[in-house]
């Protein structure tokens, strides 16, 4: 097994260095590579990345989906381990991703704790345990086979927004079982802090739910989610 970790960014200055640092930390020689995939950033995130030491790619289009298919097309390892900029993997990562392929799983997700004391926080991270599709999201960080990734075509770009879901979705109906590993990944409560536990929670149950149903195409969608919430 070797793994390509793939870091989508948009100015994320003060956290990229600490999350790249942190993954070589606790990377081995399977981790072939930790690529990230910068969106045209005007707070010198790519040059931090490069620092840090991480292979900095420029996306040619802005977006989480096309950037996550930039790196995934330019990587060389036979997983693919879609991280965020603010979250810190566990420091198993590789062990748990090489145990699950072993067991004859193709893709899977972390469990969540969040950098904060908020009670309401540690309710939201107990429910990362389940695989179900209303836990997941791109917070918790994902991985899955190279061939499985293109066999089902990649993010779809034309999802601006719930890019991980609709993947998802279309591995769900192909078969597939998302695993929920026991590590954790440690997130950002930036977006909690920046807006409220209640007001993110009622964008992501509102958003999850026209997705779900199909009552809004995804530019509509993101237009509503951050049209509820302040960005950080």
């Amino acid at each position: 097994m070797t793994v390509s970790v793939i870091i989508p960014t948009l100015n994320e200055a003060p956290h990229i260095a600490a999350t790249v640092e942190h993954i070589r930390r606790y990377s081995d020689d399977k981790v072939l590579e930790i690529i990230v995939v910068d969106g045209h950033s005007t707070d010198g995130t790519a040059d931090i990345a490069c620092a840090a030491g991480a292979v900095v790619l420029c996306s040619p289009e802005k977006g989480r989906a096309q950037q996550m298919n930039f790196g995934a097309a330019h990587s060389k390892g036979d997983v693919l381990y879609f991280v965020h900029a603010d979250t810190r993997p566990p420091a198993t990562f590789v062990a748990e991703i090489e145990e699950a392929l072993r067991g004859g799983l193709q893709m899977g997700t972390f469990r969540s704790r969040f950098d904060s004391t908020l009670l309401l926080l540690r309710f939201n991270a107990f429910f990362t345990r389940s695989n179900r599709m209303f836990t997941q999201g791109g917070d918790r960080s994902f991985f899955v086979s190279r061939e499985v990734f293109f066999a089902l075509g990649a993010y779809r770009p034309e999802f601006v927004i719930m890019e991980e879901f609709d993947f998802f979705r279309r591995a769900q109906k192909a078969g597939y079982r998302l695993a929920a590993l026991r590590g954790e990944c440690l997130i950002s409560a930036r977006k909690y802090e920046r807006n409220s536990w209640l007001r993110v929670q009622f964008a992501n149950f509102l958003v999850f739910s026209l997705w779900k149903w199909r009552l809004a195409k995804p530019p509509a969608l993101k237009r509503i989610y951050w049209g509820m919430l302040r960005r950080w």
